[in-house]
């Protein structure tokens, strides 16, 4: 095995006879995001070359690698210049990969005789599938603007009724706007007696189960229309904003269950994180409590076409109603990959226990192959906008309580992973979130499902866009097994 394969194999943890021609970024578990970045370190480090943006979306393929590699070989052997310059280009700079759709991976059957070529975007990367005006990202600006409102300017002045209308209706509601609408959010807060008691019996659950079903539940009990009508748009805008007041009745109602106590209603007037807070703790929130509450809902309350927004929008799409296109959301928000790395992200300071750990704990985890939690995004090439707001929550809050030992070791591990953040690995949204609601003494396992309160309006207007202009989302996937296989005489019936 040549010295490179041997290098892409070790950094990715795979076995050497995984090294077929067809590899490629994302087209194996192990080669993801994060192990794309780790092999371009390893390279740099191998090489001595320095791997810029550019290179690194050439480097896509385990033949580019190799070609790459071969270059920068032949340039020493010839004593000219080394480096990625002298090694050249590679080729193609996208994300997709030529299949001819014929049998691969040494399964049996006969291949098609002509069979034309396609170009697969695994994970649908690159893919832009509609237009919107709902959020805008730009992932090498660092930028995060709701309908045109930067996420700063919102995070630091604006309430999360305020941002939720402003995602719902599509703008800034004047303060007539917003009296009507928090009416509706605050009438709409009573969830119906067979759902309340259905989050009763789920006290043994996590969160997040106890969520997504009672969150279909809902479906049941809400209006009732005619056989064979779809939702209207009003009526799914209705359906949307009572979700957004009923989703985080239905996470503190849990809470305080499996807390063994029944839940504590709020006070007609309490907002929407006041009223959150009551019920979940089951007394009066402090002040600091709600500010820090409700600049976390505002920071989460949507980003674009992430896997769940996109997967609201494809139920949505096939006339499936709000709850059903929200539950399918929560569902895809719940997998580790997506919002459970919140949940995960918290335990680096419970692993790490002490800054001056953090460098060999990140080194550990980098030699394992493994993902530090809390880094890295699938847009963002450089910090995620939304972190600031979360840390700045942190150092509100672990001053107030006289205990900066998890600021400190998150920051030690952000210091720690500096290096790799020119390669797009910079600390997200996910990294102090879950510390400011340790401060706030919730457990872990709630960081998930307040990720998802605050989302919940996103995830409405997303779905309102896809119904307002809508298209039946069907992808399509390109066959790569046998074909043309004759039914055996005999077989079992």
């Amino acid at each position: 095995m040549s010295t490179v394969d041997q290098l892409v194999a070790r950094t990715l943890g795979i076995p050497e006879d995984r090294l077929t021609a067809d590899l490629a970024y994302q087209s194996v578990r192990e080669w993801d995001s994060l192990g794309h970045v780790a092999l371009m370190v390893a390279l740099e480090q191998e090489y001595g070359v320095e791997v810029d943006d550019d290179l690194m979306l050439e480097l896509r393929t385990l033949d580019a690698v190799r070609a790459f590699a071969d270059g920068l070989a032949g340039t020493a052997a010839d004593g000219s210049a080394t480096g990625a310059e002298g090694a050249g280009r590679t080729g193609s700079a996208t994300g997709s990969d030529s299949v001819s759709g014929t049998a691969s991976g040494g399964v049996d059957g006969p291949a098609p005789a002509t069979a034309p070529a396609v170009t697969v975007h695994r994970g649908l990367e690159g893919v832009t599938f509609d237009h919107s005006a709902v959020t805008l990202i730009d992932g090498a600006e660092g930028t995060l603007e709701y309908r045109g409102y930067s996420i700063h300017d919102l995070a630091e002045h604006a309430s999360f009724e305020e941002v939720a209308h402003l995602l719902v209706h599509g703008h800034l509601p004047d303060p007539a706007a917003l009296e009507v609408f928090t009416k509706q959010l605050r009438a709409a807060r009573t969830l119906p007696a067979p759902v309340l008691e259905l989050a009763r019996t789920l006290a043994h659950a996590h969160p997040m189960e106890a969520l997504r079903t009672c969150v279909s539940a809902l479906g049941a009990y809400g209006p009732h229309r005619a056989a064979g009508t779809d939702e209207t748009l009003d009526e799914a805008r209705e359906a949307g904003i009572e979700l957004i007041a009923r989703i985080p009745m239905i996470v503190a109602a849990h809470h305080a269950f499996r807390s063994g106590r029944e839940p504590r209603w709020p006070r007609e007037d309490a907002g929407h994180a006041e009223a959150f807070l009551t019920v979940l703790l089951g007394e009066e929130p402090t002040p600091t409590a709600v500010r820090v509450i409700d600049k976390g809902f505002v920071v989460h309350a949507d980003h674009g076409s992430n896997a769940s927004a996109f997967t609201a929008r494809v139920a949505i799409g096939c006339r499936a109603d709000m709850t059903a296109a929200l539950t399918a959301a929560i569902a895809a928000f719940s997998g580790s990959v997506h919002g459970g790395a919140a949940e995960r992200a918290i335990k680096l300071v419970d692993e790490v226990g002490t800054p001056e750990n953090a460098e060999a704990h990140v080194a550990a985890l980098q030699s394992r192959g493994e993902p530090v939690m809390g880094f890295g995004h699938r847009v963002y090439r450089t910090e995620d906008p939304r972190m600031r707001h979360l840390r700045a929550s942190v150092v509100e809050l672990s001053e107030e309580r006289g205990d900066r030992t998890g600021l400190d070791v998150l920051d030690a591990v952000a210091a720690a992973m500096r290096p790799r953040q020119r390669h797009g690995v910079a600390p997200n949204v996910d990294l102090y979130a879950g510390l400011s609601y340790r401060l706030l003494g919730l457990p872990d396992d709630l960081a998930v499902a307040l990720f998802v309160i605050g989302r919940t309006p996103g995830w409405v207007a997303q779905a309102l866009e896809q119904h307002a202009n809508n298209v039946l989302i069907r992808p399509l996937l390109a066959y790569a097994g046998p074909r043309g296989l004759t039914y055996p005489s005999g077989a079992a019936r």
